[in-house]
């Protein structure tokens, strides 16, 4: 059996700029009322202010949305929307009125929006997509039992929306549900060689150039960081995968996604213990991501060449398997001691980023789940960024406020590289103990991208995952970084 990506679920979107002026909902509708926060009085103009007006006084005024059974039966939400509501506490808000509502088995669902010119009307209506798709779409399970369907089929909106972005909304559900799909395939069901078959097939689909570095390729060119991760593989499957994206009428040098695809981690010789290697087929979120987001640019039908970089490899152990202090030599000569063979995304990374620049893209953004430390730092909450661009800082912050997926930076400086000194290689792969690590793993990947070339690296282990669900996402499981990523290319290619 073989799980099938299934895209976006079927939802209609209508827009209706007028109000009704009787609110008759069929029992399995329900519908959402968006009221302002600072005038909470403006419900005393609709046709259930004498209801609303009861049911309301009966909950603290902190609670936010209010479920209630409508005059008809049906079931409604009451949402207090504050003025120039940020992307974050949109999305969820709209988790958390979506949620609910699926759960009464609703066929569709009414919006309807009293909040006049405010342009927080349309960022809800916006997460209220995001979120019904995100909740709409089933994760895989490999098993013969039909998934569970779901009725709501359509989300109408009557009022101002006129400047709500469905389209960026569907792209980007689309993107992190695939991101999510891929992430939540177990390893046997993703394996390097599976995810190539799939990823080629995608291209294919949506009409995307396809190029494959194999280990023979990759031997040739002299990827010895790389390399030196799949030593000990069993299949020889393991390579770096190349998608291009060209827009007619598209110019110049394109855009770059890169993405940590690590399809399961042993650890290596440093082996993980215990339940270290539980959830290790997930290794590869990263790659997941940028892929999501490569077909989130696509549905948008974005007007800059992009590239993505896909490495995939998986971190066994074996009689081959590299060791502690082994000296390797990446893809651009530097030499490097291996001191954590559990360091391994760092190392596909190098080599990966070194290909990348050889192309001179304008710019590049990577995605991995790479350190514990960035989890440390922040909590699971946000995602850690480093770039080479000191004057990207703040537009990083301001991006990932934009789009609700929070990033925030760190620190870029070299004499973080003096507690990377080796005295038999150009550099340590890491330090052998110590706090920081996510910007020491930052300062080796910079190596390899070209001085002249803008980078953002995105530590997304603090992300990845967020028991309960986070924004408009309500799975464990969050596929965070398309938005983000979206949004940046969005800003470069204005530049």
């Amino acid at each position: 059996m073989k799980p099938e990506f299934s895209g976006l679920p079927l939802l209609l979107l209508q827009k209706d700029d007028s109000i009704p002026d009787a609110w008759d909902i069929e029992p399995a509708e329900g519908v959402v009322i968006l009221v302002p926060d600072a005038n909470r009085g403006a419900i005393g103009g609709t046709p259930w202010a004498e209801f609303l007006g009861k049911r309301l006084s009966a909950y603290p005024e902190t609670t936010n949305p209010v479920f209630l059974s409508t005059p008809d039966g049906g079931r409604a939400a009451v949402v207090f929307v504050s003025e120039h509501l940020q992307a974050f506490k949109a999305l969820t808000l709209a988790r958390k009125i979506i949620g609910p509502l699926l759960a009464e088995r609703l066929e569709a669902v009414n919006v309807i929006s009293l909040l006049g010119d405010d342009p927080s009307g349309s960022a809800i209506a916006e997460a209220l997509v995001a979120a019904a798709h995100a909740a709409l779409f089933e994760l895989p399970r490999v098993t013969d039992k039909p998934p569970e369907s779901n009725s709501l089929n359509a989300l109408r909106f009557f009022g101002n929306f006129e400047n709500a972005d469905f389209e960026y909304a569907e792209a980007t559900a689309e993107g992190n549900n695939l991101a999510r799909w891929l992430t939540h395939l177990p390893g046997n069901y993703l394996t390097p060689g599976i995810y190539r078959e799939f990823a080629e097939s995608l291209a294919r689909e949506e009409g995307w150039q396809a190029q494959f570095y194999d280990r023979d390729k990759l031997e040739e060119l002299g990827a010895g960081a790389f390399l030196s991760v799949v030593e000990a593989s069993p299949v020889r499957d393991a390579g770096i995968l190349h998608l291009q994206y060209r827009p007619e009428g598209a110019e110049g040098k394109p855009l770059a996604l890169v993405g940590k695809g690590i399809c399961f981690d042993t650890g290596g010789s440093n082996l993980k213990v215990g339940g270290g290697m539980l959830g290790m087929h997930g290794d590869m979120q990263g790659s997941a991501v940028a892929l999501g987001a490569f077909l989130a640019i696509t549905r948008m039908k974005f007007d800059e060449p992009v590239d993505c970089w896909l490495a995939l490899a998986e971190n066994h152990i074996g009689s081959r398997a590299v060791k502690c202090n082994d000296v390797i030599t990446a893809l651009d000569g530097t030499t490097i001691e291996l001191i954590n063979t559990d360091a391994e995304g760092r190392m596909v990374l190098s080599d990966t980023l070194a290909l990348v620049s050889r192309g001179k893209p304008r710019a590049i953004i990577d995605y991995a789940t790479l350190t514990g430390s960035v989890v440390a730092a922040l909590g699971q909450r946000m995602a850690g960024a480093i770039t080479n661009r000191r004057e990207w800082v703040e537009p990083i912050i301001q991006a990932g406020e934009r789009c609700g997926e929070r990033v925030w930076p760190f620190p870029y400086e070299d004499d973080y590289d003096e507690d990377l000194h080796s005295t038999v290689a150009d550099t340590l792969q890491c330090r052998t103990a110590g706090p920081g690590d996510h910007i020491y793993a930052a300062r080796l990947l910079g190596r390899f991208v070209d001085k002249g070339i803008g980078w953002v690296h995105v530590d997304m282990a603090s992300s990845g995952t967020h028991k309960g669900g986070l924004a408009h996402i309500p799975t464990d499981l969050q596929g965070f970084g398309v938005r983000f990523g979206v949004e940046w290319l969005k800003k470069l290619a204005i530049e």
